[in-house]
């Protein structure tokens, strides 16, 4: 017997792929008349993206676990071997001081970024779960830190310091969650803060971040004019917002009202009701995935299903904190909201394997109640 996927988890995230089209619809309409003198530039691409990203969730949902976890790990290879190329000269493509895709037929990009911070819990739980010989949690941890070292360490080559610290993050609270010893926490947590703050001091780019961050009415015009113009977007949006369509931040005073500050341009539209209403449900989906993972009986999915959550938690918590002036300015969007193919992708293919995960849950608990 074959029991069905989730239908409320499902339907909260075609609902927020709906939700994200008109958002990009609404934040990128005016740029994109200027810049391609289609207002629907990015709207059809993003209905593209969506099509795609439905189909493989719905797959990636129904596969047999087996093949799946096959699956995903080869994507997470092709990911690392993406991230590579990616600092190839006249490989990769350079935007914004930024080498971080890769050219796709059809006049794409792909960001293999993307798919290796998702693919990074599977690559763990096969490192954790599959051999014999590895008794000892503390040599697993060492192993598993020199699994994703080459890859981390390419995307500071990039650079992408948001995609290495969440990697870094979540392999972290893996291992923890495996039962990793009081000191090597403190330990790790000592190393993973002295990393970060070696890495902010050390470029001034990030550390002129952080300042603006700290103090953004100190440089108005320049550094601090990213975090201001979105924290006046929230302002002016009030309770219930200006009106879908009517703001004013998107019109050339908020930079990246599509991608990584479109909260903002929802703040100033819907208001902040609408802005709770959209965290909140991404937090159901934080919560489901939470509680899918705990109730997975196979060691491997508890890890894959705990590792692809926390990896979208902190994506969401990140981007909203930039754009409310809680975080220093980071690169990441907002998932489902903000505009960009490869991150919709790879959130629907680790979404996909919560609901597979669910799935088979249920159609064992069917066999074993159907067999008694």
């Amino acid at each position: 017997m074959r029991a069905q996927i989730d239908r409320g988890l499902f339907l909260a995230i075609v609902f927020l792929m709906g939700l994200g089209l008109v958002q990009i619809y609404s934040s990128s309409y005016i740029f994109a008349i200027e810049s391609f003198n289609d207002g629907l530039f990015f709207v059809k691409k993003q209905a593209l993206f969506i099509l795609i990203a439905i189909a493989i969730l719905l797959i990636v949902a129904y596969l047999p676990w087996r093949i799946l976890e096959r699956l995903a790990l080869v994507a997470w290879g092709l990911a690392g071997i993406g991230v590579m190329l990616t600092i190839v000269p006249h490989v990769g493509i350079r935007t914004g001081g930024a080498s971080r895709w890769l050219p796709v037929p059809g006049g794409f990009h792909w960001q293999p970024s993307e798919f290796l911070k998702y693919g990074t819990p599977v690559a763990m739980a096969y490192l954790l779960t599959s051999s014999k010989k590895f008794v000892e949690l503390r040599l697993r941890a060492i192993l598993a830190w020199g699994l994703v070292a080459l890859p981390v360490v390419l995307l500071l080559r990039q650079p992408d310091f948001g995609s290495f610290a969440i990697i870094t993050v979540v392999v972290f609270c893996i291992l923890f969650s495996r039962g990793l010893p009081l000191r090597y926490v403190v330990g790790g947590l000592a190393t993973m803060a002295a990393s970060f703050y070696f890495l902010i001091v050390r470029y001034r780019y990030r550390m002129a971040r952080v300042l603006a961050f700290l103090n953004p009415w100190a440089d108005p015009q320049h550094k601090g004019f990213q975090v201001i113009q979105s924290m006046l977007g929230f302002y002016s949006g009030g309770l219930t917002g200006v009106g879908l369509g009517r703001g004013q931040a998107k019109l050339f005073f908020l930079p990246e009202a599509h991608t990584d500050f479109t909260l903002s341009v929802l703040g100033e539209e819907q208001g902040f009701i609408g802005v709770v209403l959209v965290m909140l449900l991404l937090g159901y989906l934080v919560l489901r995935g939470m509680q899918i993972s705990a109730q997975a009986k196979d060691e491997r999915q508890k890890i894959i299903g705990l590792g692809v959550t926390i990896t979208f938690a902190i994506t969401a918590l990140v981007n909203a904190g930039v754009a409310m002036g809680l975080l220093p300015t980071k690169g990441l969007g907002m998932p489902f909201l903000s505009y960009g193919g490869s991150q919709l992708i790879a959130i629907s293919f680790a979404l996909g394997i919560l609901l597979n995960i669910d799935r088979e849950g249920h159609e064992k608990a069917l066999r074993s109640y159907i067999k008694v």
